[in-house]
């Protein structure tokens, strides 16, 4: 069982506040000082700073908040093994972003359903944020993420590299001869919300182009795949999104690649969970399930 103790330690981390923190726990400040007090003492560091009533976390400290964390992760993973032992049944709760979730996970899971008919499954759908969150406070497994990642927090293996396609409706009529992306400029730019994946890596391509989405002379945010598509079928606009995404409607003719010179964007899925997780066996053995290995 994790020390009540590291609870605490999390706790502050969470707001950089020990009243904050106190409250949370429903125990007094002076208790959470000494629980802070304890591990300081125990692992010989010091894991917070001052600077007047502003607290923040020393390098030692640092270490310590992810090796905690990725502790509070396993025990919460242990319960669940030791509710399947208890005749539960085996079940899995993971997270995914919204173009994987949609697009590639169906079929990765009726594979992992082959090998484990019997599982319950529980796909959590969010933005990368949302899902780094849920990985740090147990709520989830693993997650699939399309954005990119701090590779130190992490364990990691590539699911796929998916490429890009910029797409239109068939009979879109462009403002000048297309041929290269700043040609795209006079268009309008469907493009998913703040904190998706996709538009984060769309995002840091059009950085290494000298260009930012401001750039386009109109844009139109969706949070929603399926609208977008849409939208962009029925003339409306333009869209940069994952081969994966749009597959269907391109073999359809629903939508129609955008031919471009230079525009070359591939990026990784990502199957992620806790660095230095003691389940790091299981995570690979699940990875290469819904992988099709």
């Amino acid at each position: 069982m994790l020390d009540f103790r590291v609870d605490t330690f999390l706790a502050v981390c969470r707001y950089m506040n020990f009243t904050k923190a106190a409250s949370e726990l429903h125990i007094t400040q002076p208790a959470v000082s000494h629980h802070i007090h304890y591990l300081e003492e125990r692992y010989g560091v010091k894991l917070f700073e001052y600077n007047g009533k502003k607290v923040g976390l020393t390098e030692a400290g640092k270490a310590f908040l992810s090796a905690a964390t990725t502790m509070k992760a396993d025990e919460l993973h242990l319960k669940k093994i030791m509710g399947q032992q208890s005749g539960k049944g085996r079940s899995l709760v993971f997270g995914a972003t919204m173009t994987i979730g949609e697009y590639v996970m169906p079929q990765a899971l009726i594979r992992l359903l082959r090998v484990y008919p019997e599982t319950a499954v529980r796909m959590v759908v969010g933005d990368t944020r949302e899902l780094f969150a849920k990985l740090n406070d147990g709520e989830i497994e693993f997650a699939l993420v399309e954005g990119f990642f701090q590779k130190k927090e992490y364990d990691f293996l590539v699911f796929a590299s998916e490429p890009f396609a910029a797409v239109c409706g068939p009979d879109y009529s462009f403002q000048r001869a297309v041929s290269k992306l700043e040609d795209l400029l006079l268009e309008r730019l469907l493009i998913r919300e703040p904190g998706s994946g996709t538009r984060y890596v769309f995002e840091r391509y059009l950085e290494g182009k000298n260009l930012l989405l401001q750039d386009f002379s109109n844009i139109m945010e969706i949070s929603n795949i399926g609208a977008m598509k849409q939208m962009a079928a029925k003339g409306q606009g333009i869209a940069f999104l994952y081969e994966a995404a749009v597959k269907e409607e391109l073999n359809r003719g629903v939508l129609k690649r955008i031919e471009l010179e230079d525009f070359h964007l591939t990026h990784d899925f990502t199957f992620i969970w806790r660095k230095g997780s003691i389940y790091g066996t299981y995570y690979q053995e699940l990875f290469d399930i819904l992988h099709g290995e």
